[in-house]
């Protein structure tokens, strides 16, 4: 025991990463990892085994569940934003520096991107069975959406485009009640439950249309790996390059979902709470002259 324990403690100081910002992406990336082997890990399920091993239900819940879980294993290091579209959403309001939004952005779609991996080596056997001697993107025994999100047939870009917009402003809106601390504030250690409610009746409420990324790390990191690995180059170039939709509306949504909180809520809050601390520091100065001047 003590000889593991001396070894233990240099693996310690010889792997301990000093730069604080690696350390969080690592932490974003590995988050983001949670995030999609578990949640595409349902979708999995759901399609290779033609419904008996799961439902739209369980994919929900399971995307909700691993959004809880990503967020606890890096939110104490990171924040646990899993998102670059929430990263984005904080760099506006100035809570978090311009610079982390690149390195969050790159170490979360490789987070997203691993996860697919992992995905993808579990159901391996299944996924060549389900459909063998071909990888489908579009069609019949189409396996692509198991990884990236995909339109139904009924959608079109325009209405696609609104769909992942107004789904982020969503998630953006309810995520900033949840951190904004002159607001009700969640109770410590609640907060990553909470975002995983969210995310779990996003899916229930906005599912339908195109799958609710609302997260151009969630989408384009599965969707390079699913490229590289036997799909090609058409999960880019299907649906009229819908891939592009999941990764630009989002970011047009969070701005919308910022501008909505901040002027319906957040300023008038944040207000009231600064002009609160204000007259109570006022009042404190007045006590304490009345009482010196009383001595």
């Amino acid at each position: 025991m003590g000889k593991q324990k001396v070894f233990l403690d240099k693996l310690l100081h010889t792997c301990h990463i000093r730069n604080l910002l690696i350390r969080q992406a690592l932490a974003e990336c590995l988050g983001t990892l949670i995030l999609v082997m578990f949640g595409c890990g349902s979708v999995a399920q759901l399609v290779l085994s033609n419904g008996s091993h799961g439902l739209f239900l369980t994919v929900n819940f399971a995307f909700g569940f691993a959004a809880t879980l990503g967020i606890l294993v890096c939110g104490q290091v990171s924040g646990g934003h899993l998102n670059p579209a929430v990263t984005f959403a904080l760099c506006i309001l100035g809570r978090e520096p311009w610079r982390k939004f690149p390195i969050y952005f790159l170490f979360q779609t490789l987070g997203a991107f691993l996860g697919s991996g992992i995905v993808y080596g579990m159901y391996h056997d299944a996924l060549w069975e389900f459909n063998p001697g071909a990888l489908r993107v579009l069609g019949d025994n189409a396996t692509a959406g198991i990884f990236a999100t995909y339109p139904s047939t009924h959608l079109t870009m325009i209405n696609g485009f609104f769909d992942q917009m107004i789904g982020t402003a969503a998630l953006i809106v309810c995520i900033l009640a949840i951190v904004d601390p002159y607001n009700n504030p969640i109770p410590h250690g609640l907060e990553a439950f909470t975002v995983g409610f969210v995310v779990l009746v996003i899916g229930l409420s906005m599912g339908f249309n195109s799958g609710y990324a609302v997260n151009p790390a969630r989408d384009l990191g599965p969707r390079l790996f699913t490229a590289m690995a036997g799909w090609g180059a058409e999960v880019f170039t299907a649906q009229s390059y819908w891939f592009l939709v999941p990764i630009f509306a989002p970011f047009l949504g969070t701005v919308f979902g910022v501008l909505v909180y901040q002027f319906m809520v957040g300023f008038h809050v944040e207000v009231e709470a600064r002009e609160k601390a204000q007259n109570e520091a006022e009042r404190m100065n007045l006590t304490n002259i009345n009482s010196k001047e009383m001595a």
